[in-house]
This record gives C-alpha cells, sequence and structure tokens, in this order.
C-alpha cells in the first residue's frame, strides 16, 4: 500500500482515502466535529486542518498522496483548533453546567481535549428559536454547530429533514415541513438524523439523565479515545495498529 508521514509515522491508505480516513484507520487522533465516517465530508469546522508539505489543508477532505509530509500535532495547530472550539462556544448559547449533554457533548470534550479554559472572545448571545412541537425529539437551536451531521443523515435517509440557510452569522437550522415546525416533518425517533447530533442541539425526549453524570463517554474517556473505538471499526481497519 501507499504510504504518506503523520507526524513522522508511516501510515498507509488506499487509494481514494482522504488524510483523515487514512489517519484513523491507522490508529492516529486527528481533532474533528463535522466528519462521520458514514457521510461524505462537510470541512466546516476546520478543526482537522493540518500542514501538508508546508500549507495548510482539511484532513477531512485532502485525498491522501504517496509521500506527502503531514503534520497534525504541532503546537501551533493546536492554538488554532483551540481558537476555533473557543469561537463556536461563543457563537451559540452553550452552557455546560445546566445542559442535559453534558458529558456526552464532543463540543465540550474538544474543549478539555485542548486545554480550554475560557472563551477568549466576546459571546454573540444570538436569539435563536427553540422547537418543542415535535413529541419525540427536541430541536435547541441555541446549541447548533452547523455541523450539518443531522442535514446529510436525514438525506441519506431521504427524508431531508435539515437543511441550512442564511450566511455567516444570520446562519440558522431550518426544519422541511409545511409549516416549518419539526412536528411537522417527516422525522422519527429512530431515525439517525435524530441521534447523530455531536452537541445537544436534537435531543431525544425522555432520554436527559439516564446516565448519571461522571459516567457518561467522555467523563470516562477523552475524545480523541473514544473517537478511534466509535470510528475505527466503520472503516474496516479495526484490528490494524494503534498509536503510540
Amino acid at each position: 500500500m501507499p504510504e504518506f508521514l503523520l507526524d513522522g509515522r508511516s501510515v498507509p491508505f488506499e487509494p481514494g482515502q482522504t488524510v483523515m480516513e487514512a489517519a484513523i484507520a491507522a490508529g492516529i487522533y486527528i481533532p474533528h466535529l463535522c466528519w462521520h465516517p458514514a457521510f461524505e465530508p462537510h470541512g466546516s469546522c476546520k478543526l482537522c486542518t493540518v500542514d501538508i508539505d508546508g500549507r495548510p489543508a482539511s484532513a477531512c477532505t485532502r485525498p491522501a498522496e504517496a509521500g506527502m509530509q503531514v503534520t497534525s500535532g504541532s503546537e501551533a495547530l493546536r492554538r488554532l483548533r483551540l481558537r476555533l472550539t473557543q469561537m463556536l462556544f461563543v457563537e451559540g448559547n452553550h452552557f455546560c453546567p445546566s445542559c442535559e449533554k453534558s458529558g456526552d457533548c464532543e463540543l465540550q470534550a474538544m474543549g478539555y481535549y485542548l486545554g480550554m479554559t475560557d472563551n477568549h472572545y466576546p459571546h454573540f448571545y444570538p436569539r435563536r428559536e427553540l422547537d418543542a412541537s415535535h413529541p419525540d425529539i427536541l430541536l435547541d437551536r441555541d446549541r447548533c454547530i452547523f455541523c450539518e451531521l443531522c442535514v446529510r443523515a436525514s438525506r441519506k435517509e431521504g427524508k431531508s429533514v435539515f437543511a441550512l440557510a442564511g450566511r455567516g452569522p444570520q446562519t440558522r437550522l431550518v426544519i422541511n415541513s409545511p409549516s416549518g415546525r419539526l412536528g411537522d416533518s417527516e422525522l422519527d425517533a429512530g431515525d439517525e438524523a435524530a441521534g447523530i447530533c455531536p452537541v445537544g442541539a436534537i435531543v431525544r425526549r425522555n432520554t436527559a439523565y439516564r446516565v448519571p453524570i461522571g459516567q457518561r463517554r467522555y467523563d470516562l474517556a477523552g475524545i480523541d479515545e473514544e473517537s478511534l473505538a466509535r470510528e475505527r471499526p466503520l472503516l474496516g481497519r479495526a484490528d490494524g495498529p494503534t498509536e503510540d
């Protein structure tokens, strides 16, 4: 198999794989929020930015090439990812102590992973609509990070319930239904789109706090360890080499 170097380590890849896919398959974690092995890459969060032959690129969209020199673990990239994570916190309304997703939230876990201790930027405090019209699912737009995972999942399921509208600070998650409300859409509680949200924007009703705080996913493992355990089997290399 062809190979490239990632932080000095040889990473084999199959033709057509991206840098992200090859790294995860080889047991090397590259921070990400909007990438998921089941969907086409979106490239919106930019947390997976790496340096390839001295130039920045998104690991989730850049095809792997033999002989490329990739850097992911530098201090400069850690600081970049920290600032991007801080921006995601202040652009929404994320109050972890009062959120039932605390301990299961990938944004919160990313903050811990990157050593985030403050928000750095002033809060936007956007006014976003809460949609409680669905009998089984709650949509809290305050927590949305516009990763489009729900959009891609629902499109894959043939329903296209979710979409993003607007640009910049006016970007918002919209619902494909006659009224624009979630309760009038085709979304079912069992849909993948109802459970794929990495934060607390889309939550199934009657499930909050069933797992006690202290026993949730990221209470028990860091996002790097948990992500590799969850995503590597989907890439078919779960028995391959692990990161040192």
